[in-house]
């Protein structure tokens, strides 16, 4: 009853938060999806470069996100710039390995079909590449928004908004309201969006696929 009325007091600006938070996912989601795809289509077209861009890639997402704030801000001050960089950066590394091990893993028996019909090497892509590993796609956007959701909240520390900024509140006054108020709506929203993706990825999924996906 108690976590009801603290949350009607707070309503408007606990609403003002949960705007931001989600366009701070949604934004670097969206721009992480547009960098990952085209370059994991890129690095499997030369396979030798792919383990070399995986393994910094996977490098990068071992730094901690204090860290990377802190080099954004030194960068691009304070405020959300810093913070959809940090978390665009993120969020590219799920979706580049799902899209590179979904487009290796079709068969070849497929892309020899397609190349036996007189498709050319951009058609196979999007034709027959593409829409194989579509769930693997949709997959590893699903990760990314659910990491992106938690990384999020960190960007209340350098003056991005978001849900984080009750949670850090809470944290430095020792208030728990403050935090649950951050903290739950946080967690909601990472079940919210992998639900509404998976939801996603079984719709695009073919229906030959759905069994293994």
């Amino acid at each position: 009853m108690k976590l009801i009325t603290l949350y009607a007091d707070h309503s408007l600006a606990l609403l003002s938060s949960l705007t931001t938070h989600i366009m701070l996912v949604v934004v670097s989601v969206v721009l992480g999806t547009i960098i990952a795809i085209p370059l994991a289509v890129l690095l499997t077209r030369t396979r030798r470069a792919a383990a070399i861009v995986l393994a910094i890639a996977q490098a990068v997402q071992t730094i901690p996100g204090l860290v990377m704030l802190g080099f954004a801000l030194v960068v691009l001050g304070i405020g959300k710039a810093p913070a959809l960089a940090t978390l665009t950066i993120y969020s590219v590394l799920p979706i580049l390995h799902n899209t590179y091990t979904g487009i290796t893993e079709v068969l070849e028996a497929y892309t020899d079909a397609a190349v036996g019909i007189g498709m050319t090497k951009s058609q196979v892509l999007f034709n027959v590449e593409l829409p194989l590993a579509l769930p693997a796609i949709i997959g590893g956007i699903r990760i990314s928004a659910v990491y992106i959701v938690s990384w999020a909240t960190l960007a209340g520390m350098i003056g991005a908004g978001g849900l984080g900024d009750w949670i850090w509140t809470g944290l430095a006054t020792y208030n728990t309201d403050y935090i649950l108020l951050g903290a739950i709506p946080s967690a909601l929203l990472a079940l919210l969006f992998s639900a509404a993706i998976g939801m996603l990825q079984r719709l695009l999924t073919p229906r030959g696929l759905r069994r293994t996906s």
